[in-house]
This record gives structure tokens, sequence and C-alpha cells, in this order.
């Protein structure tokens, strides 16, 4: 097979596809039936036709049957006035009336049984008609049931082609909720773990151990410096109020409190008093 043959083949197929999915048994049986009735209506018509040249041929038999009688009369008339040439003539006149009478009761008689051969084949064929049209709505209320039953099935089976969009739809959303959820355990896993450097810490240079150890050092020195400040502040070692002398500063002995006065004796004091 040639190159032209094959694409031939192909696109014959391709159409056949296409016209196999686009073609609806209802309105193809429909269409068949409107045909059917045409060609019943065209029978009808065509035993109308005849019927209608039947009638007109008869009309004509009736004409010629009154021209015979007329031309019968006539010669008698003529042959009783003496003029035996004019009823001749009549006769003659007659005579080739009668023989395309003849001719017309044949053509009549051939009308007659393409009438009635018509009839028999408008009978049939509106036989016919009717079985196909009863045939035509079983079919199509057969088709309509299988039809709606396989929508059915397929909306519950979920195997439709809007249903099966549907569930891989859900499929993917699904697929895609899975994956969210994973990533974000890995990243909850990965940032406890300590993986993820701060980003604020990010182009420093330094891993996480030398950040422990500089939080160390920092501890180490901010202990130390408070042990400092505590040494010279007396605190832990003095009473409050001590603090308080200490934090104002140590004071000369002049700005002391002055010493309590002896307690005088009985003796003495009667002396003074004197």
């Amino acid at each position: 097979m040639g190159l032209g043959g094959r694409m031939s083949t192909v696109i014959k197929a391709k159409l056949s596809r296409v016209l196999d999915k686009a073609e609806d048994p209802g309105e193809t049986l429909d269409y068949s039936y409107q045909k059917q009735l045409e060609n019943l209506q065209n029978v009808k018509k065509g035993i109308a036709d005849v019927v209608t040249a039947k009638k007109r041929l008869q009309l004509q038999t009736e004409k010629q049957q009154q021209q015979i009688v007329k031309l019968d009369t006539q010669a008698r008339q003529a042959l009783a006035a003496g003029n035996e040439e004019l009823a001749r003539t009549a006769l003659e006149r007659k005579t080739l009336i009668q023989t395309e009478l003849q001719g017309l009761d044949g053509q009549i008689a051939d009308l007659e049984n393409q009438q009635q051969a018509l009839i028999a084949s408008e009978q049939k064929l509106r036989t016919k008609v009717e079985q196909f049209r009863t045939k035509k709505e079983v079919i199509k209320a057969q088709y309509n049931a299988a039809e709606a039953q396989v929508r059915i099935s397929e909306a519950a089976t979920g195997v439709g082609e809007s249903m099966a969009e549907v569930g891989m739809a859900m499929q993917r959303a699904v697929d895609k909720t899975e994956n969210m959820k994973a990533r974000a355990d890995a990243v909850q896993e990965l940032e406890a773990a300590g993986t993820f450097d701060d980003i604020t810490q990010l182009g420093d240079g330094k891993d996480d151990i030398d950040r422990q150890l500089e939080q160390l050092t920092s501890g180490a020195q901010v202990d130390s410096e408070l042990e400092r400040m505590k040494a010279e502040l007396g605190v832990g070692t003095a009473p409050a109020a001590e603090l308080g002398t200490g934090a104002a500063g140590a004071t000369p002995a002049t700005d002391a409190a002055p010493a309590a006065a002896p307690e005088e004796t009985p003796g003495t004091g009667q002396g003074a008093g004197a």
C-alpha cells in the first residue's frame, strides 16, 4: 500500500471514529423515519397523479362517446335527406373516433392497473413505516434507558469523565498536602537538630561550636565582673546599713558622732551644785 493509500485509510478511520462518537441513535432513527414518511408521501403523490391522468382520459372518453352518438345521428339525418356523401363523411369520422376510443380504453385500463399497484405498494409501505415507527420508539427508549444507566453507574463508581477529573484533582491535592506535611516535619526536625543557622548570624564565618564557646567565655566574664563588684561594694559581708555607708564612702574620725559622757557619781554631782 502506498503513502496515499495509507493516508486515506488513516483519515477514513479517524473520520469514522469522530462520526461514531457524534452520532446519536435517536436522531438517526428519527431522520430515517422522516425519510420513509417522505417516500410514503411520494407514493401517494404518484397515485394521485395516476388517478388524475385516468380521470382525464375518462372525460375524454365520455366526450368521444358523445361525439360518436352525434355523428351517427348526423349520418342518419343526411341519409334521410338523400345526401349520401355527407352521411358517408359522418360515418367515417365516427369510425375514427371509435378507433381512438378503443385506444383510450386501453390507456385507462393501464392507468387503473398502475393505480392498484401503487395503492398496494402504498399500503405495504405505510405498514412498514408504522412498524418502523414503533420499533424506533422502542429502540430510542432502550437507548435512553441504557444511557441513563451508564451515567448513573459512572457517577456512582466514579469512572465517568467528569468524575475522573474530580478524582485526579483530589489525588493531586492529597499529594500536595502530604508533600507539604513531610516538608514541614523535615524543617522542624532539622531546626530541632540545630542544622539551620540563625539568619542574623549568616556571613560571620562562625559555626555553632564557635558560638557556644563564645557564650561560655562571655558567661565567665560576666560572673567574674559580678564577683568583683560584690567585693568592692561589700555585698554579702556587711549589714545593709554599712552597705549604705560604704556606698557613701569612708568619713574622717572628726566627723564621727561624739562619744557618750561618763556617768556622774553622786558625790561629784552635789559638789558641783554647791
